[in-house]
């Protein structure tokens, strides 16, 4: 890497950590830590909501399956958007709402404990270890594509990327809490949108414009441009399913919470949709025109960026498929433009790993030290036992990622799957239905988990393919009907329960 492209990334490391500074000073209880006090204007909460979600798999695995399968990788695409409108669409509002009518709770665990009137915390302290089970695993894979961005860029061991890309992360989510989160998210997030945008567009010209680049993909290997060649109904429906995800990612719905006003909905929801499909589609592109860009260059141009390559059938490839964005933002660019882009793409992998550590350390502050621990607690106190957890937890998603074989997509998957199937049923019925119990709620979750881990784990691979499904779908499925099930035929909600839920609807 040039000097002129290191000091521009090192510039852009520099300005995250002041936003971390900033946001310490604007951090004084522990809503301010974990909701930034519900001030989010449109903008900033859709950005954020986006950034956290898409992740270095928006820069490094959708490319790479792109690259690598063509375009049959792009139905997870397709699901996502569907999934990300509708819960922009049905759950943002009423959750923005519900969460403040019930004791203005500020995590999930608490809005399901205030929801239900749990006195027991049983309902708080099941969702709290969902989210950090399955949130060790989703910060791990951001650890992961840090490592790999670093490891291509700078020429490291993949361990010592690894502890870089942690120590910078960690630094400013442990200084300045949601707020710091949010703002940077809002700057990562336009910074990905403009190399999702700039980095196709550029890679295609160089190809001689869109259709000679269709055209040289077709000529190696027409089966990329093919959304269902080699892919089975099975295959087709498990992408579809990840859209089924987005209504239970604490990382994304707390966005929905900490809207200044729930008339912010409407404009937030355009501007993170459109953000969104932009962004897909400059992911989708990416990989493609990247097939054809890498089969028909001169290997010592590849080689000189210290890019690996493989030759598979003839076709000369790049050996890490996930590296194709890093390998543009090197080759295309002059020094200063690829130290930006390699920003963008550090931006998509800190800004889902700060959400996953905020909201990981959340449950540990509120939801298991302050609920059941020491209740007396102060806010000082409360904000650095979240501090700590941030710290925490993240040496544990390191440990998790020393693997350099671990793909971003696959720790992705589980951890999506994980949440999606815990809680994705759990928060529209108790939005949207009055009939929902505490039992059934508890039941519900235990059973989505419990699913998606069997399933993936143990089930996977089995006979007659029905096993390979995404294991979000059967989780979601089973969790929806435990959890509808438990609630008719056990004891009825409340009086105050059903009183509180018609005031928030009404609202």
């Amino acid at each position: 890497m040039g000097t002129a492209t290191l000091v521009t990334f090192i510039v852009y490391l520099l300005g995250m950590l002041v936003i971390g500074f900033a946001s310490y000073r604007l951090t004084s209880n522990l809503s301010d830590y974990v909701l930034g006090g519900r001030r989010l204007g449109p903008g900033v909460a859709a950005l954020s909501a986006g950034a956290s979600d898409m992740s270095g798999w928006l820069l490094l695995g959708l490319p790479g399956a792109i690259y690598a399968s063509g375009l049959s990788g792009a139905w997870i695409g397709v699901g996502l958007a569907i999934g990300a409108y509708l819960n922009w669409q049905f759950v943002a509002r009423p959750l923005r709402v519900y969460t403040e009518v019930a004791n203005d709770s500020i995590t999930i665990p608490d809005f399901l404990e205030n929801r239900f009137k749990d006195t027991s915390h049983i309902l708080r302290v099941i969702s709290a270890l969902v989210i950090l089970l399955f949130f060790t695993f989703y910060t791990s894979s951001g650890m992961v594509a840090g490592a790999t961005l670093f490891e291509a860029s700078f020429n490291l061991s993949y361990t010592q990327a690894l502890w870089i890309g942690a120590i910078i992360i960690i630094s400013y989510t442990f200084l300045g809490g949601f707020l710091a989160v949010s703002w940077t998210d809002f700057v990562q997030g336009i910074l990905m949108f403009l190399a999702l945008v700039i980095v196709p567009i550029v890679a295609m010209f160089e190809l001689g414009g869109w259709g000679s680049a269709i055209q040289a993909v077709g000529e190696i290997s027409p089966d990329h441009l093919n959304m269902v060649q080699g892919v089975g109904m099975i295959a087709i429906i498990s992408s579809l399913a990840w859209g089924l995800g987005y209504f239970g990612q604490p990382h994304i719905i707390t966005r929905f919470m900490a809207l200044r006003s729930p008339n912010d909905v409407p404009k937030a929801r355009f501007i993170g949709i459109t953000w969104m499909v932009v962004g897909l589609y400059g992911a989708i592109f990416t990989g493609l025109v990247g097939y054809a860009y890498v089969a028909n260059q001169d290997v010592s141009t590849l080689q000189e960026f210290g890019i690996a390559l493989t030759t598979v059938d003839g076709v000369q490839l790049l050996d890490n498929s996930e590296q194709i964005f890093i390998g543009f933002s090197q080759i295309l660019f002059n020094p200063i433009v690829s130290g930006v882009l390699l920003a963008a793409i550090l931006s998509a992998i800190m800004s889902t790993i700060d959400s996953q550590l905020l909201v990981s350390s959340s449950a540990v502050a509120e939801d298991f030290y302050k609920a059941i621990l020491r209740k007396q607690a102060s806010e000082r106190e409360l904000v650095w036992v979240g501090r700590i957890a941030v710290a925490v937890i993240a040496l544990i998603a390191i440990l998790l990622a020393q693997n350099p074989d671990s793909t971003v997509l696959d720790l992705v998957s589980y951890a999506w799957a994980g949440f999606g199937a815990a809680f994705g049923p759990i928060i529209i019925l108790s939005l949207f239905w009055k009939g929902i119990s505490r039992n059934g709620a508890v039941a519900g979750i235990i059973v989505g988990a419990v699913t998606v881990v069997v399933w993936a784990d143990f089930l996977s691979g089995g006979p007659g393919g029905i096993f390979d499904l995404y294991e979000i779908l059967p989780g979601f499925a089973l969790n929806l009907l435990v959890t509808v099930l438990v609630s008719t035929l056990g004891s009825k909600p409340s009086p105050d329960i059903v009183a509180e839920f018609e005031t928030a609807r009404n609202r």
